[in-house]
């Protein structure tokens, strides 16, 4: 037969071990509201570490007001940039002492509104947020009375607080920096244009061809999940054209990872044949062959401030925007031994 699953232990439990009553240990385990004396404190944490009692956090969070918890939901932790930026987020929670609790939506809308509201349902202290389109669930939060904040662009109509890199200035001096390498051939890989992101970063990219009084060509505008797989996808789509661009910004490291791997299936090297840039890098840019010319966000500086604004919730909407460095790499040719100039 099944051994029976051991009983939880319950404050009762500590109570009778400790030789106090219940409310006693209520007050030990949520610090208050009444004292305890030193004496009976220690008995009572003697007994919870005899038992195994786990305080309910739920319940904790009732009587003091706080969870010492933090919710974190982002549309798909597998995207390496929003991996680090989690990582960030987590250790710097640790070092203020909360737990940071994540939700990976799995770039899905109704996936999204459910974690919300079970981090809600948890009573978590503070939530940082990335939708995964454009039409997060303000409503949702702002009626719930939970401080949160926004790691990307939001309509500022909806007078949330936002804690962003500028994305169009940061795709814009990207693209500026392959047409410095002389190319005029210069496409794009987008992400889903239901996202306000890609958006952003379609923009930069337009604005920059127009400074230097180039015009777009449609058929080198690829649309693509920011995925590996997106970026390999689009080296195809690419590649079955009539025509192929010089040059392309993509809209994601994932992508650029991608479509490196697509290309050279046929043949085509990085930058010799199609030289490449990319928005959000991270550490992994690098170690690539050829390394990576991207764009980075200070994600440790991002995390200390969404946690710093947290901890000194005001509840009034701010905006916070951080400087994005360009980091060069050999993708886009800046180190290449090869260089080909009638390509451009």
């Amino acid at each position: 037969m099944d051994k029976p699953l051991p009983r939880r232990a319950t404050r009762a439990d500590v109570a009778r071990e400790a030789g106090t009553s219940v409310a006693v240990v209520s007050y030990v385990v949520n610090n208050g509201p009444r004292p305890v004396a030193q004496a009976t404190r220690k008995r009572v944490l003697a007994a919870i570490e005899k038992t195994g009692y786990r305080p309910n956090n739920v319940a904790r969070a009732l009587a003091s007001g706080t969870s010492k918890t933090y919710g974190l939901v982002l549309p798909n932790v597998s995207n390496v940039f929003l991996a680090s930026l989690a990582h960030a987020l987590q250790q710097e929670a640790l070092a203020n002492d909360m737990v940071m609790l994540l939700g990976d939506s799995g770039d899905s809308r109704q996936r999204e509104l459910q974690l919300l509201n079970t981090l809600l349902s948890q009573q978590v202290d503070g939530l940082i947020y990335i939708s995964v389109d454009r039409h997060p669930w303000i409503e949702l939060l702002q009626e719930s009375g939970t401080p949160f904040l926004m790691l990307d662009s939001v309509d500022p109509a909806l007078g949330v607080s936002v804690l962003r890199v500028d994305e169009q200035a940061a795709s814009r001096q990207l693209t500026a920096h392959l047409l410095s390498h002389g190319y005029r051939q210069v496409g794009i890989v987008t992400g889903p244009q239901e996202m306000l992101n890609t958006q952003e970063r379609l923009t930069g990219w337009r604005e920059a061809l127009a400074d230097v009084g180039l015009q777009e060509n449609p058929a080198w505008m690829y649309t693509a999940p920011f995925t590996r797989e997106g970026g390999y996808q689009a080296a195809q789509q690419m590649l079955q054209g009539q025509t192929r661009p010089r040059a392309l910004f993509t809209s994601n490291e994932a992508q650029a990872i991608g479509l490196i791997r697509g290309l050279a299936e046929q043949g085509l090297r990085v930058p010799e044949d199609v030289a490449l840039v990319c928005f959000n890098g991270t550490g992994l840019a690098a170690f690539q062959v050829p390394s990576l010319t991207c764009a980075r966000q200070p994600v440790e500086e991002m995390a200390k401030a969404a946690i710093s604004m947290l901890r000194g919730w005001k509840g009034k909407p701010t905006l916070r925007e951080f400087s994005h460095r360009l980091e060069p790499g050999e993708s886009c040719g800046c180190q290449s031994t090869r260089k080909d100039d009638n390509d451009k």
